[in-house]
C-alpha cells in the first residue's frame, strides 16, 4: 500500500518541473520512486544535483546528468520527501543520513517541493527522534550537549554518512518550537547538520492518499 502511495506522489511531482531546468534531488525510497518517473521526461530537463551518493547512482541508472552544485548560483525546484512533515509544513529529515546535504541544496532553491505518503503527514512532531550529523571527534561532546537539552542520544552504529560522518539520532526531545530548536542545536559545536527543516521548509507539499494527491502550499 505504501509503495503504491509513494509512487503516485512521485508521478505527481512531475507537473511541477520546469523544462529545460537543472532540479535538486533528495534521497529516501519516494526519491527512488520520483527519479523513475523523472526517467520519462529526462529528454526535457538539463540535469539534476543529487544529494546522496545513492540517489546519483540511481540518476545514473536512468541516464540522467548528474550536476556539481558547485558550477551552479541556485536551482529552479528541489524535491525530496521527509521522515516528518507537520501542518507548518515544517519537516524531520536525515533517517537515511543524508540530511546536511539535502539541506545544502534546499538552501540554494526557489522552490522547495515536498512528496509524501500520508503517513508522514503529521499534525506536530511529538517526540519523533531528531537524527544530527556530528564530526567524530566530536561524538561523546555532542551527545552530553543533547542530555542537556533534555533528549536522549543514540549513536546509529555501522553507519558513515557520504560525508565521513557519524549520526546520532536524539529521542525523548520535547519540540515546541522547532524553528528555534533547529538554531539552538546547530550551535552545538561538532554537530554539522541537524535534520530539523523549519528554517527552511518546504513551499509546497504534495500528500498521497488513497483517493488522490493533495496539494498544499
Amino acid at each position: 500500500m505504501l509503495d503504491a502511495l509513494k509512487k503516485s506522489v512521485a508521478r505527481a511531482a512531475l507537473d511541477y518541473i520546469p523544462k529545460n531546468s537543472i532540479i535538486g534531488i533528495g534521497s529516501g525510497s519516494t526519491i527512488k520512486f520520483f527519479i523513475k518517473e523523472l526517467s520519462t521526461i529526462s529528454r526535457y530537463i538539463k540535469g539534476a544535483v543529487s544529494s546522496s551518493c545513492i540517489s546519483e547512482k540511481w540518476l545514473n541508472t536512468y541516464n540522467i546528468p548528474v550536476i556539481d552544485l558547485n558550477t551552479l548560483d541556485s536551482l529552479d525546484i528541489y524535491i525530496d520527501s521527509a521522515d516528518r512533515v507537520n501542518y507548518s509544513m515544517e519537516m524531520i529529515k536525515g533517517g537515511g543520513g543524508a540530511l546536511t546535504r539535502e539541506k545544502i541544496i534546499a538552501s540554494v532553491s526557489k522552490k522547495f517541493l515536498c512528496i509524501v505518503d500520508k503517513s508522514k503527514y503529521i499534525p506536530k512532531f511529538d517526540n519523533f527522534p531528531i537524527p544530527v550529523e556530528v564530526i567524530p571527534m566530536a561524538t561523546r561532546s555532542v551527545s552530553r550537549e543533547i542530555k542537556k537539552l533534555g533528549g536522549i542520544p543514540q549513536y546509529r552504529k555501522n553507519f558513515i554518512t557520504d560525508n565521513g560522518n557519524n549520526i546520532i539520532d536524539i529521542y525523548n526531545l520535547c519540540i515546541k518550537n522547532p524553528v528555534n530548536l533547529e538554531k539552538h542545536i546547530n550551535n552545538i559545536p561538532g554537530i554539522v547538520s541537524v535534520g530539523l527543516f523549519c528554517n527552511r521548509k518546504a513551499d509546497l507539499l504534495l500528500v498521497s492518499y488513497i483517493d488522490g494527491v493533495k496539494i498544499i502550499s
